[in-house]
């Protein structure tokens, strides 16, 4: 599995729009906000939002042309196919 950094405008914008399928990981950097929305998607994802000491604070399993918004801002966000890995709310990432 790989994990692909999305840290430009156009990596964030576009994400996995489109895609039929994605088995790596997805990591947002650079936020500008925490807002995440599945349009344009054609699978579930489980989105996990992480916190500046890099602890999931938040945790959201979306199913296509859905909008989710966390109640406090994320540094990172990061994007799997759902099921795909098991991480809980509380869990430090340490591959940031």
């Amino acid at each position: 599995m790989k994990i692909i950094i999305a840290n430009t405008f156009l990596k964030r914008f576009k994400g996995l729009m489109g895609k039929k399928d994605f088995d790596d990981c997805l990591v947002f950097t650079d936020l500008v906000g925490s807002t995440i929305h599945t349009f344009f998607m054609k699978f579930e994802i489980d989105v996990y939002f992480i916190d500046e000491n890099k602890i999931i604070f938040d945790k959201v399993t979306l199913a296509p042309w859905k909008i989710y918004k966390p109640k406090k801002r994320a540094k990172y966000i990061l994007e799997t196919k759902k099921n795909k890995l098991k991480l809980k709310i509380g869990d430090c990432l340490n591959f940031i």
